[in-house]
């Protein structure tokens, strides 16, 4: 049992005060349409946290202010994610409504579930303007107490990255910088040959090395060097050749009109062919 109360106070504790909005004017609405303060929860662990039973508060000297009812499953944060609360002192309208508003808040307290442990604190900041919150630079990196991390946004995150949320997307900066799409045809196309003249010269210098290894097994197996048959003519040419020197060379032989001419004539064939269908049948009798 207590190893378990240990572990639970552990996953609490990687719950921190992410980000906060005083004066909401014109930002983001709650589901009942209106527009009020909110305190933005971040789960800084790679496991889920179940917060219902923490407590938060705007009073030091009261630590147990509002608690986060138990029992409901949304109150079970899951890995790197976020919960809003909404500050508008208005705690019968649901769980994530608390009973105290950010305007007459000095400071914002997230405390465990014992009612003792301060997990995390922050000052809050009277110098904001309507509809501009005070975040971490990084979700869930920077001290407690908000002195080092944090910063002024003018576009609030609520529910979302803190990061990156004032900052261009590369398909945006891509677009301005090639708006008729000459960089990516010129890059796509460069990409393709680049890729063919490699593939070639692989397959090329693979093909002499097998070639080269192939004639290295032959030799070893024959004990003497194979001549290359392209290039290196047979004997029997060589013998070809002389052959027909010699008969040119003789007056008998050299000559075109031949003494001996050979005729082929057609000849009907009297037979039929061994696989005929006539040697399968009886002959009929014959009288002489």
């Amino acid at each position: 049992m207590l190893a378990g109360i240990n572990l639970n106070a552990q996953s609490q504790a990687d719950m921190c005060i992410n980000e906060y909005l005083v004066i909401n004017t014109s930002d983001f609405e709650d589901d009942f349409g209106q527009h009020n303060g909110w305190i933005e929860l971040f789960n800084s662990s790679y496991g889920t946290v179940n917060i219902g039973g923490c407590y938060l508060t705007n009073d030091p000297g009261n630590l147990t202010k509002y608690i986060i009812p138990k029992g409901d499953v949304l109150t079970k944060i899951k890995p790197r994610q976020h919960i809003l609360f909404w500050a508008d002192n208005q705690p019968f309208r649901g769980t994530f409504h608390i009973n105290f508003s950010l305007q007459e808040s000095d400071e914002i307290l997230f405390v465990a579930s014992d009612g003792k442990t301060i997990i995390d604190r922050i000052k809050v900041r009277r110098d904001l303007d309507s509809n501009v919150s005070y975040g971490r630079l990084d979700d869930g990196i920077g001290t407690r107490d908000g002195s080092e991390g944090w910063q002024i946004m003018q576009r609030t995150s609520p529910s979302t990255n803190n990061t990156g949320v004032d900052k261009e997307s590369a398909s945006v900066i891509f677009k301005r910088v090639d708006p008729f799409g000459g960089i990516m045809a010129f890059t796509a196309m460069s990409v393709v040959f680049l890729a063919l003249i490699l593939l070639y010269i692989v397959f090329k210098y693979i093909g002499k090395y097998n070639i080269k290894k192939s004639r290295e097994r032959t030799e070893q197996v024959h004990g003497k060097e194979v001549a290359d048959k392209e290039e290196e003519n047979s004997a029997e040419i060589y013998a070809a050749i002389s052959t027909a020197m010699h008969l040119y060379s003789m007056d008998s032989e050299s000559h075109d009109i031949e003494n001996t001419i050979l005729t082929i004539a057609r000849v009907t064939k009297n037979y039929s062919p061994w696989s005929s269908k006539i040697y399968t049948l009886r002959e009929s009798p014959k009288r002489k």
